[in-house]
């Protein structure tokens, strides 16, 4: 089985990126085996500075996981930013390396989202780039699929010019046809949205009544609510207030 992309690394240059960026490298994703035939490039920027949030689109996105150090999970705010331009087209998409380093999963995982919202959103030019940073109180590493689910919404949201409700969050990785699949380590995930101030946690709803862990009980301590999705078109609504 061919990978879902492919890496290729290259020096960056001053016209690669705005003016305002001081990039050290770029690497480049290509898809493979994907639909929509490589119509999506995904880049990694390695950076010194941080994203300015000042653009023509943005959406801030949280994401939670999980970590065996503890169990008070981790959560982590990313900035997806559009500057709606003509060109490229197919979008290029850039991940840029700061506060939080993605593991290969976590950047597949994040190409996927990124075609499931283009594929979604047919009517809508895509023109231009897409830029990711995530944000952390300190440097942080993840890794996992379980993001896959937020960020498709994301995405979607970014492309359609809505915003995502402050105080939602959602864990649950990216599946065919949109619906939203299993994660571990869930209580740990919404202990840590309660901590940040979310009082709503999405997680698939096959596993609302997992038999290792007891998230009413949960959520009733944390004064928290709970509730299952099964599809991103779901999730999408609760966590926008539109519908796709």
């Amino acid at each position: 089985m061919r990978p879902l992309y492919e890496m290729r690394c290259a020096k960056a240059r001053w016209r690669d990126v705005s003016p305002l960026y001081c990039p050290v490298e770029l690497v480049t994703l290509a898809l493979m085996n994907h639909p929509l035939r490589l119509a999506t490039w995904f880049t990694v920027l390695s950076l010194g500075l941080i994203l300015p949030v000042a653009a023509e689109q943005v959406v801030e996105l949280p994401v939670l996981g999980a970590i065996q150090a503890n169990d008070q999970g981790v959560f982590e705010l990313l900035l997806m930013r559009w500057d709606r331009k003509a060109e490229p087209d197919p979008p290029h998409l850039q991940w840029i390396l700061a506060g939080i380093r993605f593991g290969n999963t976590h950047l597949g995982a994040m190409a996927q989202a990124f075609d499931y919202a283009v594929r979604r959103t047919p009517g809508i030019p895509h023109g231009g780039t897409v830029s990711v940073q995530g944000v952390a109180y300190q440097p942080v590493g993840s890794d996992g699929p379980s993001g896959g689910a937020a960020m498709a919404v994301g995405f979607i949201a970014l492309f359609k010019g809505d915003r995502i409700h402050r105080g939602v969050a959602i864990t649950g990785t990216l599946e065919r046809d949109g619906e939203i699949g299993f994660v571990g380590g869930i209580p740990d995930k919404i202990r840590a949205a309660k901590r940040e101030g979310c009082h709503t946690v999405l997680v698939p709803r096959g596993q609302l009544h997992d038999a290792r862990w007891n998230l009413n009980e949960l959520a009733f301590q944390l004064n928290i609510a709970v509730k299952g999705v099964d599809t991103v078109d779901e999730a999408y609504q609760i966590m926008t207030g539109n519908r796709l």
